[in-house]
Formats: structure tokens, sequence, C-alpha cells
């Protein structure tokens, strides 16, 4: 073996061999795996927007530096528009480009590096909450699905509530909303709405209650995020449904509530949903009930008739009525048998007049009569005169005897022709 040289037997236990494609896929799956989900703060740079709507940027520092991209379903969801120089604070995995063998930051949240602070101290309250089973399943409590009065608490000059009330009434809800008035931002909005929560628990009218606002940013919504109101959401002993900026939106009221509606609209909508469905039902009880009613008076309505007419039937003008029309069948009846029988007893007269015509005596001469009279007109027509008016003539021999045939006659024998008129004698040639 040369020098220097080291020679490693591939079969070896100790040796493993990879392709650059498994190798990059094994250090994805430990960078993803064991780095997770981070907040990074830095300085955008190299803003690159694509036509298919993901964003790629670096973020950097004065020691490194570290390529991101942000999705296109990300990238909407962002309030904060990225440019270069800006410092960020974003929230996102860790992920390898196989393709190119370098590391990347998947962003999925973008905060201005002012609202970090503020992302932390919500992440940290969170985990505390968390921590103490605040925000546990156990805890949460099923809305009623009929509340008659829902309370409101949110500013009385606000859109959220506008809303809330214009979508109620377009759903045809036919309950009690009550605005419970308080800031909902700013200093002193967490302690309003604490105190107003306070009242509506102590005033025992409201089978609902709904906190909540229209949308904004993190400092905006920071109210809800205040632990005093947490804990006192949380501790209702009215179920609340939490209904705080838009869908993107959250507030630990969100986690603390026994339901998260994802804006004040959607809240309306949720509460309203059972006595929509209720609503529908009862209109196709009501139809039903309406067709069962109409069914039922149909019925009764063929009963009573068929009733009245037995009952017509077995009045006594009825029976009269019935022994007028049995009078008139039967007289209609027996007409038409007398009828029928005299004009059998006239047909059988007839019978026996035609059979008495047939053998008198006279009968008798009259068809003999006609046969004699029938046999005359046969011996007219068969005589030799009835011959001669038809234009024929008789040729007889010299004894007088009618000749048949022309081969009987020989020649200059005398013949008499006989016409109707009278003889004339001729000689054959």
């Amino acid at each position: 073996m040369p020098r220097g040289r080291t020679e490693i037997e591939l079969g070896d236990e100790d040796t493993r061999v990879e392709s650059v494609s498994a190798f990059t896929r094994r250090v994805k799956t430990l960078l993803e795996d064991g780095v997770g989900a981070s907040w990074v703060r830095g300085e955008v740079s190299n803003v690159k927007a694509q036509g298919s709507g993901h964003v790629y940027f670096s973020l950097k520092d004065a020691g490194a530096q570290v390529s991101a991209v942000l999705f296109r379903g990300d990238a909407l969801r962002q309030t904060v528009k990225l440019r270069d120089g800006q410092q960020v604070v974003v929230y996102g995995q860790v992920s390898v480009y196989e393709a190119r063998g370098q590391y990347q930051l998947i962003v999925r949240l973008v905060i201005e590096d002012g609202v970090g602070q503020l992302q932390r101290e919500f992440e940290a309250l969170k985990a505390k909450l968390a921590a103490e089973g605040l925000f546990g399943p156990e805890k949460k409590r099923a809305l009623p699905p009929l509340p008659a009065c829902v309370g409101f608490l949110t500013s009385p000059t606000g859109a959220a509530v506008q809303d809330f009330i214009r979508i109620m009434a377009r759903r045809g809800w036919r309950g009690r909303v009550v605005v419970l008035p308080a800031k909902v931002q700013g200093e002193g909005a967490a302690a309003e709405l604490v105190a107003m929560l306070a009242l509506a628990q102590e005033l025992k009218i409201f089978d609902l209650l709904v906190i909540g606002r229209g949308g904004g940013s993190l400092e905006d919504l920071w109210a809800f995020n205040e632990e005093a109101l947490v804990r006192a959401v949380a501790a209702c002993t009215v179920p609340i449904i939490s209904a705080v900026g838009h869908e993107i939106d959250f507030t630990l009221c969100d986690f603390a509530a026994d339901v998260r509606a994802e804006t004040p609209s959607a809240a309306a909508e949720l509460i309203s949903s059972k006595f929509v469905e209720a609503a529908e039902r009862a209109e196709r009880a009501g139809d039903a009930m309406d067709e069962a009613l109409e069914r039922a008076i149909g019925e009764a309505t063929e009963r009573l008739d068929h009733a009245r007419s037995r009952l017509r039937l077995l009045a006594p003008a009825a029976q009269i009525e019935q022994g007028f029309l049995r009078l008139d069948d039967l007289g209609n009846r027996l007409v038409a048998a007398l009828r029928e029988a005299a004009q059998a007893r006239r047909q059988q007269l007839g019978e026996t007049r035609a059979a008495l015509a047939r053998v008198s005596p006279e009968f008798r001469v009259q068809t003999e009569s006609h046969r004699l009279l029938a046999l005359w007109k046969r011996l007219q027509a068969a005589s030799p005169v009835s011959v001669l008016n038809r234009g024929f003539a008789i040729v007889r021999d010299e004894a007088g005897r009618p000749v048949m045939r022309r081969e009987k006659i020989s020649s200059g024998q005398k013949l008499a022709a006989e016409f109707v008129d009278g003889s004339v004698n001729v000689r054959s040639e």
C-alpha cells in the first residue's frame, strides 16, 4: 500500500457511505427536529417578492445572517410590509433547502422590533396561565342553545357592536342584546372591562356574555392580554365568548373564554345559529301541523257528508220520497208488462190469422190460379207462335215437317217458310 494512504474496507460496520441526498436529508431532519420553532430578531435585507406571492429575504445582525422565506399564504396574513433595513422579530421554523444544501428560516409571523417585547410578554403570560390550568378544556362550559339575554362588553361606538346587532337582527333572533360599555384600547381599558364583567355577573340577567372588539395591531388589542382581565374571563360564572379582532388575531382572552369566535360577526352567527335552526324546525312543524289539520278537517268533512247522507235517507220525508219513487217504478213496470203482454197476444193473433188464411179455399184457389197462370206463360213462351213473334221463321218441307238442319235440304227441293203473318213457298238452290 502506498505511503500516507489509508484504505478503509466498505463492509466494516463502523463505516457508512451515504449519498449527498441522504446526507442532506439527515441534516434537514436533525435541524428541523432539534431546533424547532423560534423567535429571531434581525435586520431585513435583499427583499425579493416573487410573482407567485412568496417573499424571500435575509435576516442579519452584526455577526451573522440567515436566509428566510415567507410563503404566499403567510405573506397575505401579515400586517407588516417588509423592506430593506427594517428591524423585525420573526417567528418560524428552520428548514433545509435540499437542492442547494443550505438552511433557511420558514417565517410564519413578522412583527416590527418594537412589538417584539409585547409578543414575548404575551408568550410568557400564556405559558404561565396555561401551567396553572386556566385554559384547560375541563374549564370550558357549553353555551346555552337559545339565550334570551346576551351581554356584549365592548365600546358602544365601535363598528363591532353595530355589525353584531345587525347580524342578529338579520337572522331573526328574538332575544335581547345589552351593550355593557367599556374602553377596549389604551390605558385603563382592561380595568373597565373587568369592572363591567363583574357588574354583568351581579345583575344575574344574562344567559351569555360576549367580550370583544374589531381588529387591530398587537398594541391595540393588548388590553385583552392583560392578566387581570384574562383571569376575570376565566373565572366568569356566566358562559362567555371571546370575539376579539380578526380571524388571524389571538388574545389570551380567547384561550380563557369558553368559546372563541374569529370576529364579533362570527360570534353573532354562532349565537343565533341554534335559534335559526329552531325557527326552521318550528316552521317545518307548523307546516306539518297545517297539513295534518287540513287532512283531519277533510276526513271529518267526508265522514260528516256520509253521515248527513245516511240521515237524509232515514228521514220520514226521504222515506216518503222513496215510496213515491218505488210506486212510480212499479207503475212503469206494470204498464210495460201489460204493453208487452198485449203485444204478444197481438202477434199471436196475427200468426193465427195468417195460418187460417193459408188453409182457406180462397187462398188455395188464388194459389192454384197463380200456378196455372205461370204454366200458361211457360207454354206460351215455348209455342212456335212465340218464336215467330220474336222475328224467327219456321222452314217446313213438302210434308209440313220442320226442317232442323241445312244438310237435310236437297237442291231444288220445295219448302215453305212460315212467318208470324203467313207462309211463303220457296225452292232451294
